[in-house]
């Protein structure tokens, strides 16, 4: 049972001799009687939340699942699998849960809301916000310890939220600097091999994958394949592997890469309509840069290999990391979370995400004295984009273009230049220039000017260009080639990154 008063929460699932007596009496009431999802009303400020369901609280968005799963048919403090079902229902209607109530911490609920609140472990814990795999917010999760625990830890947790109806996208999808990544993987299993046995086909079930299947769940045993599996789509792999009751479509994990919505490559159609925020087309794309996404990837955030540790600031489309092996301190990349190949053919809300990453790197650093150099190999076989930011002493900006026209001239060609504004116009002018038939270089240097050059198909052009003149600018040609120049994880890199994460607070467009 949960009672609520404002924002505190209260869980408990033993009610004690007495509550028979008290809730069969309120079930009984005349204004709980019918299809009740905001709870059978005890007296004020104190409810019944029975099964599941979802009401609005001082204008926020609740969901709960009370109780232990039972097929006995009791009815305190149990809920059934329909309760399962029709809470399943409600993560296919639009809007944000703020909170989701639960006795167990179930896992295959957790992309429910932006808090998670549980009691089932009987402590209280509190765990750092986490990225969601297919929404913009976070999620904090908070487990609560019993009423009258004798260790005498939290069984009531006071928070303060703004209804996600009243805020803007931005707010939405800001990520709090100690967020980590989504932390479920794979579904919990029992430690009792009989019990495992027993419910092998709720554990099934109770994955994530239901959550776009719910009409089909009686039928997902019989192999009907016709659904997605929203793992698979959004991640390249599934732990199920064959044994997935979903289909595992190649071509969908690609249009999902181009941002097209799930919704609409599972049903044809997605409610949300214009409010979503991907694309309800099929994108056309090269499948040669697509073809090579996997889990190997270095750079994607849903990859087993990525380096989160160098991660420092995470957006709704791309985020920010330090490079692995830095030319200098503070040399940072810009990269899609998406698995893309290129920004230059990146969706337009990326574009404008990383525009504001440009712009508070280049804030961040003239505070330090210092200007800031990006460039990007836009190389046609890539699998992976990353868009390099290189802070250079302020006195050392004017001498940038020359010597990188002193390289070009040296291997043979001439840059084209482009006058830009640092703005997202800048930008359009330069994607202008990719028609994604050929490879191309391409620097923007302190003061607006963008030095490019289209790499003809056989032309020899150095995979570091960009790294290799910088390093002879600063004199640090040891360094021209990142892996000369590769730091401890524990004692440099980690610590590198939380003080550059401390120092670039005040300026991250996330915060």
């Amino acid at each position: 049972m949960y009672t609520s008063l404002k924002s505190s929460l209260q869980t408990k699932t033993d009610y004690g001799a007495g509550a028979v007596k008290v809730l069969s009496a309120a079930a009984k009431e005349s204004g709980n009687l019918g299809f009740k999802m905001d709870g059978l009303k005890i007296r004020d400020n104190l409810f019944w939340l029975k099964g599941s369901g979802k009401f609005s609280l001082h204008g926020l968005s609740v969901a709960y699942l009370s109780g232990r799963k039972s097929s006995s048919g009791q009815i305190y403090g149990t809920y059934s699998q329909d309760d399962v079902d029709a809470l399943r229902a409600l993560a296919e209607e639009p809007g944000i849960i703020d909170i989701f109530l639960t006795y167990p911490s179930l896992h295959s609920f957790a992309l429910f809301g932006r808090y998670h609140v549980a009691g089932a472990k009987g402590v209280y814990y509190a765990r750092e916000p986490y990225m969601n795999a297919d929404a913009a917010h976070v999620t904090r999760f908070i487990g609560l310890a019993a009423v009258g625990n004798a260790s005498k830890q939290k069984f009531i947790h006071a928070i303060s939220p703004t209804p996600a109806s009243t805020m803007s996208s931005t707010e939405i999808s800001t990520k709090p600097p100690n967020t980590t990544l989504f932390p479920y993987t794979f579904v919990e299993r029992p430690a009792n091999a009989h019990e495992a046995e027993k419910r092998s086909a709720d554990v099934a079930n109770d994955s994530q994958y239901w959550r776009y299947d719910v009409s089909k769940r009686q039928k997902v045993g019989g192999g009907d394949g016709a659904k997605l599996c929203f793992k698979f789509v959004s991640s390249g792999s599934c732990p199920q592997g064959e044994k997935c009751f979903f289909r595992h479509d190649m071509d969908a994990r690609e249009q999902s890469l181009r941002g097209v919505c799930f919704d609409f490559l599972n049903k044809g159609k997605c409610e949300r309509g214009e409010n979503c925020n991907f694309k309800h087309s099929l994108q056309e794309g090269d499948r040669r840069t697509n073809s090579s996404r996997s889990k190997e990837c270095w750079f994607c955030l849903s990859s087993p290999n990525v380096e989160s540790h160098l991660i420092t600031s995470v957006g709704e489309n791309c985020y920010c990391a330090l490079a692995k092996g830095p030319l200098v301190q503070d040399h940072m990349l810009i990269l899609p979370i998406e698995h893309l190949p290129n920004t230059l053919s990146s969706p337009p809300e990326f574009e404008i995400e990383l525009v504001k990453f440009q712009n508070s790197l280049e804030a961040y650093f003239k505070s330090h004295k210092k200007e800031v150099v990006f460039f990007e190999w836009v190389y046609l076989k890539a699998t992976h984009a990353n868009l390099q930011a290189i802070p250079i002493p302020s006195n050392r900006a004017s001498a940038v273009k020359s010597i990188f026209n002193l390289a070009a001239e040296k291997l043979g060609f001439k840059f084209m230049e482009m006058k830009s504004d640092g703005s997202l116009e800048g930008r359009k002018l330069l994607r202008a220039q990719f028609d994604g038939k050929f490879s191309l270089f391409y620097v923007e240097l302190p003061g607006g000017t963008i030095l490019l050059h289209a790499v003809e198909e056989n032309e020899k052009f150095p995979v570091q260009f960009g790294r290799e003149v910088l390093a002879g600018l600063l004199n640090m040609a040891d360094r021209a080639d990142w892996r000369n120049f590769k730091l401890d994880k524990e004692e440099e890199e980690i610590k590198m990154v939380e003080r550059f994460k401390s120092s670039f607070q005040e300026y991250d467009p996330n915060q």
